[in-house]
């Protein structure tokens, strides 16, 4: 089969954490994380440190990172043309990544415009990324249903994919930002995205419970999707859920799932077994560490 892309989200399972992580904590987890062997680390963001402390120190951490003969990529979330600026600033990152919502409630809270106004961030910052040689990557948030009651169905999804494709964004990602999807949707989404934009990657970043993490994956799969998000652990996910409900689909049991049927291979194991032991000092600093990363968050 082939093979597919594997983004390792470090940035998603450390910015809701309570206790502050040190940045050269965080630059030596990421270091680790650059010899496993993943198509892109999505590392940081360039955001209010207002709204997300944890991510204050991006800057520093990025002029940290050793890419040396890595072939993984960086990937840095912003929220607004300030700080696409800033990501731009290093020649370290490949890619921005914009949290673009489908529900307008959780687009205000989460990047403080509307819908419409986002569209216009996402044109300014697609303009940006083409002239200082970046790649803008739209994550479509709420993209399979969303808890306010705002209006909601595929065709909506669909409408909005359509519109940021003729700005010629070159990858989108579905975000299951809630944990609300069902497989057979992740599968209905997915496919028609696939099969109706071959010129465009079309990548999932699913958050679920253990329960339901394989069969949304397989249905991913199915569905011909080769762009993969995941954070190792499982740690992070919804910004409205407690942290042992939901969260990001576990890097670890992909990489099983994958290599099982020979979509993935090249991994540095020694690397990973290290990456898992730094995460593992990373994230027991505190007994309880979920925040809601509903305000402000520019979570997924």
């Amino acid at each position: 089969m082939e093979a597919i892309k594997l983004i390792e989200c470090p940035r998603d399972a450390m910015q809701g954490w309570k206790v502050f992580i040190p940045t050269d904590k965080k630059i030596e987890y990421i270091n680790s994380l650059l010899k496993v062997g993943f198509d892109t680390i999505d590392f940081g963001s360039f955001v209010s440190p207002k709204a997300i402390p944890q991510m204050a120190d991006t800057g520093e951490v990025v002029r940290g990172l050793k890419l040396g003969v890595s072939s993984s990529k960086l990937l840095a979330i912003i929220a607004n043309y300030r700080g696409a600026e800033a990501a731009c600033g290093f020649d370290k990152i490949t890619y921005l990544g914009f949290p673009f919502s489908v529900s307008e409630t959780f687009q205000q809270r989460n990047t403080n415009s509307s819908i419409g106004e986002s569209l216009g961030r996402v044109e300014a910052i697609q303009n940006l990324c083409i002239k200082t040689g970046k790649q803008l990557v739209v994550y479509i948030s709420m993209g399979f249903g969303n808890p306010y009651g705002d209006a909601y169905d595929e065709e909506i999804v669909f409408e909005w994919v359509n519109r940021l494709v003729a700005m010629d964004i070159g990858i989108i990602s579905l975000a299951d930002t809630v944990g609300v999807a069902s497989p057979q949707q992740v599968y209905d989404i997915t496919s028609y995205l696939v099969e109706s934009l071959p010129g465009t990657e079309i990548g999932v970043h699913l958050h679920s419970t253990p329960e339901n993490r394989k069969d949304k994956l397989e249905a991913a799969v199915k569905a011909g999707c080769k762009r993969f998000d995941g954070a190792l652990r499982g740690i992070g996910g919804c910004p409205m859920a407690d942290d042992e409900l939901v969260g990001n689909m576990n890097t670890e049991r992909m990489i099983d799932y994958f290599e099982e049927r020979e979509m993935l291979s090249g991994l540095d194991k020694e690397a990973l077994a290290e990456s898992l032991r730094i995460a593992g000092e990373i994230f027991s600093l505190t007994p309880n560490p979920s925040l809601p990363r509903g305000e402000g968050s520019n979570s997924r």
